[in-house]
Protein backbone atom coordinates (compact mmCIF):
# COMPACT_ATOMS: atom_id res chain seq x y z
CA UNK A 1 0.00 0.00 0.00
CA UNK A 2 2.74 2.25 1.06
CA UNK A 3 4.44 1.51 -2.75
CA UNK A 4 1.27 2.23 -4.29
CA UNK A 5 1.00 5.55 -2.40
CA UNK A 6 4.15 6.64 -2.96
CA UNK A 7 4.10 5.82 -6.90
CA UNK A 8 0.49 7.17 -7.43
CA UNK A 9 -0.07 9.77 -4.41
CA UNK A 10 2.91 10.94 -3.51
CA UNK A 11 2.49 14.81 -2.08
CA UNK A 12 5.86 16.06 -2.70
CA UNK A 13 5.55 15.12 -7.05
CA UNK A 14 1.85 16.27 -6.42
CA UNK A 15 2.58 19.95 -5.73
CA UNK A 16 5.69 19.50 -7.93
CA UNK A 17 3.10 18.62 -10.89
CA UNK A 18 0.52 20.56 -10.00
CA UNK A 19 1.34 23.60 -12.19
CA UNK A 20 1.95 21.75 -15.49
CA UNK A 21 -1.01 19.95 -15.08
CA UNK A 22 -3.24 23.49 -14.48
CA UNK A 23 -1.89 24.43 -17.19
CA UNK A 24 -2.44 21.82 -19.43
CA UNK A 25 -6.68 21.92 -18.32
CA UNK A 26 -6.97 24.85 -19.23
CA UNK A 27 -6.12 23.58 -22.49
CA UNK A 28 -8.58 21.08 -22.02
CA UNK A 29 -11.44 23.53 -20.58
CA UNK A 30 -10.50 25.84 -23.54
CA UNK A 31 -10.93 22.78 -26.06
CA UNK A 32 -14.38 21.63 -24.45
CA UNK A 33 -15.91 25.17 -24.38
CA UNK A 34 -15.42 25.99 -28.02
CA UNK A 35 -16.16 22.61 -29.38
CA UNK A 36 -19.58 22.52 -27.11
CA UNK A 37 -20.61 26.24 -28.69
CA UNK A 38 -19.94 24.73 -32.54
CA UNK A 39 -22.08 21.36 -31.87
CA UNK A 40 -24.42 22.95 -30.26
CA UNK A 41 -25.46 24.90 -33.27
CA UNK A 42 -24.25 22.23 -36.00
CA UNK A 43 -26.48 19.25 -34.17
CA UNK A 44 -29.44 21.77 -34.03
CA UNK A 45 -29.09 22.09 -37.93
CA UNK A 46 -29.19 18.90 -38.62
CA UNK A 47 -31.27 17.26 -36.55
CA UNK A 48 -33.84 20.12 -38.30
CA UNK A 49 -32.37 19.27 -42.02
CA UNK A 50 -33.15 15.32 -40.72
CA UNK A 51 -36.59 16.36 -39.83
CA UNK A 52 -36.92 18.24 -43.16
CA UNK A 53 -40.62 17.13 -45.10
CA UNK A 54 -41.04 16.88 -48.58
CA UNK A 55 -39.23 14.71 -51.41
CA UNK A 56 -37.49 17.91 -52.40
CA UNK A 57 -35.37 17.57 -49.16
CA UNK A 58 -34.53 13.44 -49.22
CA UNK A 59 -30.97 14.06 -50.25
CA UNK A 60 -30.09 16.25 -47.53
CA UNK A 61 -31.92 13.94 -45.09
CA UNK A 62 -29.92 10.97 -46.60
CA UNK A 63 -26.81 13.22 -46.33
CA UNK A 64 -27.63 14.11 -42.05
CA UNK A 65 -28.00 10.46 -41.49
CA UNK A 66 -24.98 9.31 -43.29
CA UNK A 67 -23.02 11.80 -41.43
CA UNK A 68 -24.49 10.78 -38.24
CA UNK A 69 -23.99 7.18 -38.80
CA UNK A 70 -20.60 7.74 -39.99
CA UNK A 71 -19.58 9.76 -36.82
CA UNK A 72 -21.17 7.89 -34.48
CA UNK A 73 -19.73 4.22 -35.31
CA UNK A 74 -16.17 5.83 -35.92
CA UNK A 75 -14.23 6.12 -33.04
CA UNK A 76 -12.79 9.66 -31.65
CA UNK A 77 -9.49 8.30 -31.29
CA UNK A 78 -9.87 7.74 -35.55
CA UNK A 79 -10.99 11.02 -35.73
CA UNK A 80 -8.52 12.40 -33.96
CA UNK A 81 -5.57 10.60 -35.86
CA UNK A 82 -7.32 11.93 -39.32
CA UNK A 83 -7.39 15.52 -38.19
CA UNK A 84 -4.37 16.19 -36.33
CA UNK A 85 -1.83 14.17 -38.50
CA UNK A 86 -3.94 13.40 -41.71
CA UNK A 87 -5.36 17.24 -42.70
CA UNK A 88 -1.47 18.67 -42.57
CA UNK A 89 -0.08 15.61 -44.13
CA UNK A 90 -2.38 16.77 -46.82
CA UNK A 91 -0.42 20.36 -46.95
CA UNK A 92 -3.36 21.98 -48.80
CA UNK A 93 -3.44 25.84 -48.40
CA UNK A 94 -5.71 27.02 -46.12
CA UNK A 95 -6.23 24.01 -43.94
CA UNK A 96 -3.14 22.09 -43.00
CA UNK A 97 -1.29 24.96 -41.04
CA UNK A 98 -3.24 25.04 -38.14
CA UNK A 99 -2.00 24.06 -34.82
CA UNK A 100 -2.80 20.72 -33.25
CA UNK A 101 -5.37 22.06 -30.67
CA UNK A 102 -7.64 23.39 -33.45
CA UNK A 103 -7.31 20.01 -35.41
CA UNK A 104 -8.42 18.44 -31.46
CA UNK A 105 -11.33 20.54 -31.51
CA UNK A 106 -12.46 19.83 -34.91
CA UNK A 107 -12.18 16.06 -34.29
CA UNK A 108 -13.97 16.32 -30.93
CA UNK A 109 -17.10 18.93 -32.63
CA UNK A 110 -17.55 16.78 -35.76
CA UNK A 111 -17.70 13.15 -33.36
CA UNK A 112 -19.97 14.90 -30.73
CA UNK A 113 -21.98 17.10 -33.51
CA UNK A 114 -23.46 13.44 -34.41
CA UNK A 115 -24.32 11.82 -30.92
CA UNK A 116 -26.17 15.72 -30.20
CA UNK A 117 -27.85 15.58 -33.58
CA UNK A 118 -29.36 12.54 -32.12
CA UNK A 119 -30.53 13.88 -28.93
CA UNK A 120 -31.96 17.18 -30.52
CA UNK A 121 -33.90 15.03 -32.77
CA UNK A 122 -35.49 13.00 -30.15
CA UNK A 123 -36.39 15.91 -28.36
CA UNK A 124 -38.36 17.22 -31.60
CA UNK A 125 -40.00 14.08 -32.31
CA UNK A 126 -41.02 14.04 -28.66
CA UNK A 127 -43.23 17.31 -29.27
CA UNK A 128 -46.66 15.93 -30.66
CA UNK A 129 -47.61 16.22 -33.94
CA UNK A 130 -50.57 17.97 -33.59
CA UNK A 131 -48.77 21.09 -32.28
CA UNK A 132 -47.45 21.50 -35.62
CA UNK A 133 -50.67 20.92 -37.16
CA UNK A 134 -52.02 23.84 -35.23
CA UNK A 135 -49.14 26.20 -36.07
CA UNK A 136 -49.75 25.71 -39.71
CA UNK A 137 -53.49 26.03 -39.48
CA UNK A 138 -53.08 29.18 -37.82
CA UNK A 139 -50.71 30.63 -40.78
CA UNK A 140 -47.32 29.66 -39.67
CA UNK A 141 -44.97 28.23 -41.92
CA UNK A 142 -43.13 25.40 -41.36
CA UNK A 143 -39.80 27.31 -39.67
CA UNK A 144 -42.20 29.36 -38.42
CA UNK A 145 -43.55 26.75 -36.64
CA UNK A 146 -40.63 25.13 -35.92
CA UNK A 147 -38.91 28.05 -34.68
CA UNK A 148 -41.78 29.02 -32.16
CA UNK A 149 -43.77 26.16 -31.13
CA UNK A 150 -41.66 23.11 -31.43
CA UNK A 151 -37.90 24.42 -30.70
CA UNK A 152 -38.84 25.64 -27.76
CA UNK A 153 -40.39 22.67 -26.34
CA UNK A 154 -37.97 20.51 -27.52
CA UNK A 155 -34.38 22.15 -26.34
CA UNK A 156 -35.93 22.17 -23.05
CA UNK A 157 -37.06 18.72 -23.08
CA UNK A 158 -33.30 17.64 -24.32
CA UNK A 159 -31.12 19.61 -21.84
CA UNK A 160 -30.66 16.85 -19.17
CA UNK A 161 -29.03 14.59 -22.05
CA UNK A 162 -27.13 17.49 -23.80
CA UNK A 163 -25.26 18.06 -20.50
CA UNK A 164 -24.69 14.30 -20.32
CA UNK A 165 -23.28 14.34 -23.17
CA UNK A 166 -20.92 17.21 -22.61
CA UNK A 167 -19.75 15.67 -19.95
CA UNK A 168 -18.77 12.84 -21.92
CA UNK A 169 -16.60 15.69 -24.29
CA UNK A 170 -15.25 16.62 -21.10
CA UNK A 171 -13.83 14.45 -20.89
CA UNK A 172 -12.41 13.06 -24.15
CA UNK A 173 -10.70 15.77 -24.65
CA UNK A 174 -8.28 13.65 -22.94
CA UNK A 175 -8.06 11.65 -25.91
CA UNK A 176 -6.30 14.39 -27.96
CA UNK A 177 -3.44 14.79 -25.80
CA UNK A 178 -2.51 11.57 -26.92
CA UNK A 179 -1.70 12.70 -30.37
CA UNK A 180 0.06 15.93 -29.74
CA UNK A 181 -1.88 18.48 -27.70
CA UNK A 182 0.23 18.85 -24.23
CA UNK A 183 -3.89 18.79 -22.43
CA UNK A 184 -3.60 17.24 -18.46
CA UNK A 185 -2.93 13.77 -19.59
CA UNK A 186 -0.01 14.69 -21.63
CA UNK A 187 1.03 16.94 -19.41
CA UNK A 188 0.55 13.64 -16.64
CA UNK A 189 2.35 11.25 -19.13
CA UNK A 190 5.41 13.40 -19.63
CA UNK A 191 5.81 14.20 -15.61
CA UNK A 192 5.62 9.78 -15.23
CA UNK A 193 8.16 9.57 -18.00
CA UNK A 194 10.41 12.19 -16.80
CA UNK A 195 10.42 10.91 -12.75
CA UNK A 196 8.61 7.52 -13.27
CA UNK A 197 6.11 8.91 -11.00
CA UNK A 198 2.34 8.70 -11.56
CA UNK A 199 1.03 11.21 -9.04
CA UNK A 200 0.78 13.66 -11.92
CA UNK A 201 -2.02 11.28 -13.54
CA UNK A 202 -4.37 11.63 -10.07
CA UNK A 203 -3.89 15.49 -10.24
CA UNK A 204 -5.73 15.28 -13.84
CA UNK A 205 -8.14 12.88 -12.87
CA UNK A 206 -8.89 15.42 -9.60
CA UNK A 207 -9.30 18.36 -12.08
CA UNK A 208 -11.85 16.80 -13.96
CA UNK A 209 -13.77 15.18 -11.75
CA UNK A 210 -13.90 18.49 -9.57
CA UNK A 211 -15.43 19.90 -13.42
CA UNK A 212 -17.57 16.86 -14.13
CA UNK A 213 -19.06 16.35 -10.91
CA UNK A 214 -20.64 19.86 -10.40
CA UNK A 215 -22.13 19.20 -14.28
CA UNK A 216 -23.61 15.68 -13.19
CA UNK A 217 -25.32 16.87 -9.97
CA UNK A 218 -26.53 19.61 -12.23
CA UNK A 219 -28.12 17.51 -14.49
CA UNK A 220 -29.52 15.17 -11.80
CA UNK A 221 -31.29 18.41 -10.44
CA UNK A 222 -32.84 19.31 -14.06
CA UNK A 223 -33.43 15.53 -14.40
CA UNK A 224 -35.64 15.60 -10.81
CA UNK A 225 -37.26 18.97 -11.94
CA UNK A 226 -38.95 17.87 -15.19
CA UNK A 227 -40.12 14.57 -13.58
CA UNK A 228 -41.41 17.06 -10.54
CA UNK A 229 -43.11 18.48 -13.76
CA UNK A 230 -44.53 15.74 -15.64
CA UNK A 231 -46.38 14.55 -12.20
CA UNK A 232 -47.83 17.65 -11.04
CA UNK A 233 -49.36 17.93 -14.69
CA UNK A 234 -50.57 14.63 -14.49
CA UNK A 235 -52.34 15.75 -11.16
Amino acid sequence: MHRVLQDFADPFYFRQVLPDIWSGFLINVHMMVIAEALVLVLALVLAIVRGLPGRGAKPFRGLAIVYTDFFRGTPLTIVAYAFILGVPGLRYAGISNYSNEVYGIMALTVVYTAYVTEVYRAGIESVHGSQRMAARSLGLSYGQAMRYVVLPQAIRRVVPPLLNDFIGLQKDTAIIGAIGVTEAAAQGQNFASSYFNFTGFLVGAVFFIYLTIPLARFTDHLIKQRELRERAAMV
